[in-house]
């Protein structure tokens, strides 16, 4: 196990910047999410991390020690690309142990780690078989086999579930969340779907444009995303932003917001630099909204209704909005196409971002302020 540090990482390919300035530390046994858009760079950095690409600029460190300069092999990492990559005249022992062989380790040495390997992957009746004999999720368990065998710090997975199915990859992130549980290794995972980020990851990290948005765990970035980029990238459906605007009471303990549909909501945020009139997103997640059928001439229209059996998400059409509302409802639900509803919300579940995106913070008493309020009710 180890832990990898990036300090001031930068990255181009002639003339166009990829990374211009990472800095990140992953901690020893932590399992880490790169998650983002195409294009944003999370595999340019693994990549960088695993020694396959040079940095433009920055160092790399391992346990303490700059890598910068030294070869995937020296680093020690394991690396499972997004192709399988299995030798097909190859058994599955022989695919598994031949990174083994180019080393110094003698036959039996090599048994050794190829069995145990197979065992903490569930493939000891497998090792004789070609990999055309076995399924999408059996080799992907022998790629990560192969990369597990020479016991590595630190081991990286680039998108490795993309080319499954759907009902193979639900099987494939429990396998790996399985294998991080037994082996408590250091591991970093790249993956453009946010459902395998959420439902994997220690700690993730949003790319954008590479740049790093935010870091967190799951739940710090679902329910307290730091930018417009990460509250619209994280969850499913995504979250509902809406144009709004400041309507006063601004730079205290509250800010006043008015939105269109919602009217006018108090808000526990602090707004310093802005000013009543100044433009805003407001953002409220599916399931944070409520919703009351309203009479023909009133509320908003309801233009479709999806049912998914557990739950129903209920379209709305917001004359401000370029893009449907969407709202989660339980089961079952009676509204329909056509009809017309109230959309509520409490203003404790409502994000606000200023005009560059970031949000606004939530106000918090200082804590003498509130010593002298306590004395004074004395």
């Amino acid at each position: 196990m180890a832990c990898v540090e990036l300090k001031n990482i930068n990255k181009t390919f002639g003339n166009e910047e990829i990374l211009p300035c990472v800095n990140l530390r992953i901690e020893d046994g932590e399992f880490v999410v790169f998650v983002g858009p195409s294009g944003c760079g999370k595999s340019t950095m693994l990549r960088l991390i695993a020694g396959l690409e040079d940095p433009t600029g920055g160092d790399i460190e391992i346990d303490g020690r700059v890598v910068t300069e030294e070869s995937p092999k020296e680093r020690g990492v394991g690396m499972v690309f997004q192709s399988y990559a299995l030798y097909p005249h190859m058994t599955v022992y022989e695919n598994i142990a031949f990174g083994l062989k180019l080393g110094t380790a003698n036959k039996s040495r090599i048994r050794e780690w190829v069995e145990k390997t197979a065992e903490v992957l569930q493939l000891e009746k497998l090792l004789e078989r070609k990999p055309r004999e076995l399924s999408g999720g059996q080799r992907q368990r022998v790629a990560i086999g192969r990369a597990m065998a020479r016991e590595p710090k630190i081991m990286l997975f680039d998108e490795p579930l993309s080319n499954l199915d759907a009902s193979l990859r639900v099987q494939m992130r429990t396998e790996i969340a399985k294998l991080h549980d037994r082996l408590q290794s250091t591991m970093i995972y790249v993956t453009h779907d946010q459902v395998e980020a959420m439902t994997l990851a220690d700690k993730i990290v949003v790319l954008n444009r590479g740049n790093v948005e935010q870091v967190g765990t799951p739940y710090e970035l679902y329910e307290h995303p730091a930018s417009l980029f990460v509250a619209g990238f994280i969850g499913s459906p995504r979250m509902n932003l809406m144009p709004g605007r400041i309507a006063g009471a601004t730079g205290g303990a509250s800010t006043q917001v008015e939105v269109g549909g919602l009217g006018t909501l108090t808000m526990n945020r602090t707004s310093d630099g802005l000013t009543p009139g100044d433009a805003v997103t407001v953002g409220v997640r599916p399931e944070h909204f409520r919703l009351e059928l309203s009479g023909p001439d009133r509320g908003l229209e309801v233009v479709n209704v999806e049912y998914l059996g557990n739950e129903a998400y209920v379209y709305i059409e917001l004359p401000a909005m370029d893009e449907l509302m969407v709202v989660r409802q339980p089961v079952p639900c009676e509204i329909c196409p056509g009809q017309r509803v109230e959309l509520g919300t409490d203003a404790d579940l409502v994000h606000v971002f200023d005009h560059t995106g970031r949000a606004l913070p939530a106000f918090t008493p200082q804590p003498e302020a509130a010593g002298v309020a306590e004395a004074a009710n004395r």
